[in-house]
């Protein structure tokens, strides 16, 4: 299978290099892996210019955007400035973090997952973050939600889904829209990969309404908001995550943004989370 990978990376000297590294030594290379150079200002494109001295797969990108390290938007839009640089000859389209180790035999499980079952979507690995020397399980979310930091995507579902969404939660929407067209997808816990920077620590405060305001965009509507950004705060073990949440989908419905999914898709999308609550209650 043909696997193209997109990295968008802003200031990511420290980690970059150990990624491509990563994935020169997986043991079913990519046919193509571009790095978009978002506006750094450290060593990042001069790490990456000596990979694609070495080899013609890789590619960089140059791109000019804000300083400002924030969720959702700046990533996809870098996403996307990388990926219009591709031809479409790709089986998996696969979006990237640029501080990321993945096994050399990543690329072709997720080959042989994909291979195996039609339907499969997404599927990825786990992330793992070093705590006192040990590798732990990066336990943001489910098990079975994919990290945005390591999305791949079959080409079928990534067409079928609109691409990405430019916005805070698009890797939640992006599974969620994958079901309502039909697709399924999953993690393997085998494959384990090393996060070198954790999740959010380098956001800063302009992100922290964010998330309500993707609640609000996806239609959740304030009962299913409530109750989700409860969950989520509590993993955070912070009430003030919970406020800021509910901050962030007032704004947005008091502002009327606009939504990022059709009413049926909405209407799917709430009807979906509502029986995942019911189950986990009975």
């Amino acid at each position: 299978m043909n696997f193209y990978i997109v990295i968008p990376a802003h200031n990511e000297q420290d980690t970059i290099g150990l990624t491509l590294e990563s994935l020169v030594i997986q043991t079913l290379q990519p046919k193509r892996v571009v790095v978009v150079n978002d506006n750094s200002a450290d060593d990042t494109a001069k790490i990456v210019l000596e990979f694609t001295n070495k080899y013609d797969w890789i590619t960089l990108v140059e791109n000019k955007s804000s300083d400002a390290h924030l969720p959702g938007s700046k990533i996809i839009n870098a996403f996307y400035k990388g990926y219009e640089t591709l031809d479409d000859n790709y089986d998996v389209i696969c979006k990237y973090d640029a501080d990321l180790i993945f096994p050399s035999d990543y690329l072709e499980t997720l080959a042989s997952h994909f291979k195996s079952e039609a339907q499969l979507g997404m599927i990825a690995g786990h992330c793992y973050i070093e705590k006192d020397g040990n590798w732990e399980l990066e336990n943001l979310t489910g098990k079975d939600h994919i990290r945005g930091a390591l999305k791949a995507y079959r080409k079928a579902c990534f067409l079928e889904i609109g691409k990405l969404k430019p916005a805070m939660g698009w890797d939640t929407i992006d599974e969620l829209l994958a079901l309502y067209y039909n697709w399924t997808f999953r993690t393997d816990e085998t494959l384990q990969i090393k996060h070198l920077k954790p999740t959010g620590v380098t956001y800063n405060k302009a992100s922290k309404y964010l998330q309500g305001e993707a609640w609000y965009k996806l239609r959740f509507g304030l009962a299913l908001t409530f109750l989700a950004s409860a969950k989520l705060a509590y993993r955070k073990r912070s009430f003030k995550y919970f406020k800021d949440y509910i901050n962030g989908y007032l704004k947005a419905r008091n502002k009327k943004l606009d939504f990022l999914i059709t009413i049926e898709q909405g209407k799917f999308i709430r009807n979906f989370r509502w029986q995942q609550m019911f189950k986990k209650l009975l």
